[in-house]
């Protein structure tokens, strides 16, 4: 193929009618149509933003657990097909007041199978989550909807060579909430513009997490309770805390660079998914025969056992972002400009 010819005329002309638009809160958004103005965009994305929030964290949670209690551990795959089936939701919201092109939802499925294929590759070679990073590089690149619907997508098909279980449809909404708050916390306009290191970029929310985690210790200090150990639910109950605190005190997007994809990373794959993902693990062993049964106590001893494999999973993950996350997102955005996909 010839220098040019990747870009047919259909290609070309598509692209004069679409416009870019950029929102407030620092989103490019290509793909508008020229009578869609600036406030009709970001009244489209806050609704896609509202009705996302309400189906990852209220119908996804009771549809899960839902499943996990009044139909038994064995409806994971009917679970895991409705979780599919409500991602798909938000995302074809983008595509309101169009049709979608072949090339935007061929992107998301490139980067379903790339995230799966890579995550299966480290997982029988080097223990590196890469998966998980791709899927918040996804977030970041193509936005909250599209990283959610990726990260749920990419779980439910690796699931298949790792073997399916009643843990699949948790694994699937916690790669998915990683992808969808990646993509709301960082700013994408102007990247070449936001690689810098400058610490008051984020000091609001490597503060509240600090500050979180000297309450988490002196809270053991005081009350040390039936732990014994400051490694246990204290990380996950306080780093939560942190997350909000930050999330309050951030005004601006984070900006796009290795140390900050890095931080973002590690702590929100540690709290979010780990801290979930100890919940599944005591919800889905109450509901096979002889597990633990449903319990603080039971709770407590998984958050303690579950510290170094979180602190493993999130520190490789940081690592395989910082390496390739601002390389990856500057290809992303490079293909989206082209190509003139969807946001």
């Amino acid at each position: 193929m010839r220098q040019g010819d990747d870009l047919k005329p259909e290609d070309t002309s598509d692209l004069k009618q679409e416009n870019t638009v950029k929102t407030s809160e620092g989103h490019v958004t290509y793909g508008m149509r020229r009578g869609m103005d600036l406030t009709q965009a970001e009244a489209a994305h806050k609704k896609r933003t509202a009705i996302s929030g309400i189906i990852i964290f209220i119908l996804i949670p009771l549809t899960v657990i839902g499943g996990s209690n009044l139909i038994g551990h064995h409806s994971y795959m009917l679970d895991s097909m409705v979780i599919l089936i409500y991602t798909m939701v938000p995302f074809f919201m983008v595509f309101e007041r169009r049709k979608p092109k072949a090339r935007e939802i061929v992107l998301i499925a490139m980067m379903s199978a790339l995230t799966a294929v890579v995550h299966m590759m480290f997982h029988f070679t080097v223990p590196i989550q890469a998966g998980t990073a791709l899927v918040i590089v996804s977030g970041i690149a193509l936005g909250p909807e599209a990283g959610f619907l990726i990260g749920a997508l990419a779980r439910f098909v690796c699931n298949f060579y790792l073997t399916q279980g009643a843990w699949t449809p948790w694994q699937m909404f916690c790669w998915g909430i990683l992808g969808f708050l990646a993509g709301l916390a960082f700013n994408k306009a102007n990247i070449e513009q936001l690689k810098s290191r400058r610490f008051n970029f984020v000091a609001a929310p490597v503060i509240a997490m600090i500050f979180a985690l000297i309450a988490a210790y002196t809270s053991y200090l005081i009350i040390p309770g039936k732990d014994n150990t400051f490694f246990g639910w204290r990380l996950y109950a306080f780093g939560a805390m942190g997350l909000v605190l930050a999330i309050v005190l951030q005004h601006k997007r984070l900006p796009i660079d290795g140390v900050t994809l890095a931080i973002f990373t590690f702590f929100v794959t540690f709290i979010v998914y780990g801290g979930v993902m100890n919940v599944a693990a005591m919800i889905t062993s109450a509901a096979i025969k002889g597990g633990q049964p449903v319990h603080t106590d039971t709770l407590r001893t998984l958050y303690i056992a579950g510290v170094p494999y979180d602190l493993a999973h999130a520190g490789s993950a940081a690592l395989f972002i910082f390496l390739f996350g601002e390389t990856l997102i500057g290809k992303l955005e490079r293909i989206k400009i082209k190509y003139g996909i969807y946001r």
